[in-house]
């Protein structure tokens, strides 16, 4: 008999909730019930200072777990342009300057690449993926990383998806990341990769 588990997402972005349910159902894990930070009771989140997307993907699961008992996964995401070395990288959701402007932040790359030629725009958007659980008397932790090759174009294009997809060209596609249908990204996104890689745990806990 199948039981019926409750997955906290580290997360308040319901668009993440939706492209991990999308993963799950297609995975054909069904029991998981997902919770996000909005549905349970406020508790201290540590600022995200780690150097690495990892890093702060375990930070925000460890958290999450520790205050909840939850099974919690977190994700921290961003966008490694190869012409800024590496950056806007863990500093992608506030790169403007303020935390989750996407539009700011999308124009400030834009204009820091203007003069860049087509052939050095290229990019990886990047996904670290913490799962936090209890399992054989003690916390469980499990970290995980995808990674999506392609370059940023010269303008935005698409209405779909969130922070840097409008801008983001996948290798091997003439469409930005936001003009793809959410399966089309589900299938090769970053998130999508990482999600992948936590299925095996994430049916073991359903």
């Amino acid at each position: 008999m199948t039981s019926v588990t409750e997955l906290l997402v580290a997360s308040r972005n319901r668009k993440k909730l939706a492209e991990l349910r999308r993963v799950l159902d297609a995975a054909g894990i069904s029991s998981l019930t997902l919770l996000s930070l909005d549905d349970v009771a406020p508790f201290d989140e540590a600022p995200e200072t780690g150097a690495t997307f990892e890093e702060n993907a375990l930070s925000k699961a460890r958290d999450a777990f520790k205050a909840t008992g939850f099974a919690s996964v977190a994700d921290d995401s961003g966008l490694e342009v190869d012409a800024l070395n590496g950056m806007p990288g863990v500093m992608s959701a506030r790169w403007s300057g303020v935390h989750g402007e996407d539009a700011a932040n999308t124009a400030l790359l834009l204009a820091q690449l203007r003069d860049v030629p087509d052939e050095r725009r290229g990019a990886a958007f990047v996904s670290a993926c913490a799962l936090v659980y209890e399992a054989d008397g003690g916390a469980q932790e499990i970290v995980v990383r995808g990674t999506w090759r392609g370059s940023i174009a010269r303008e935005a294009k698409g209405d779909g998806g969130f922070g840097y997809d409008p801008v983001f060209v996948p290798e091997g596609s003439s469409r930005t990341a936001a003009e793809l249908t959410p399966e089309e990204k589900d299938a090769v996104s970053h998130r999508g990769r990482a999600l992948a890689l936590l299925l095996p745990a994430l049916a073991k806990l359903a």
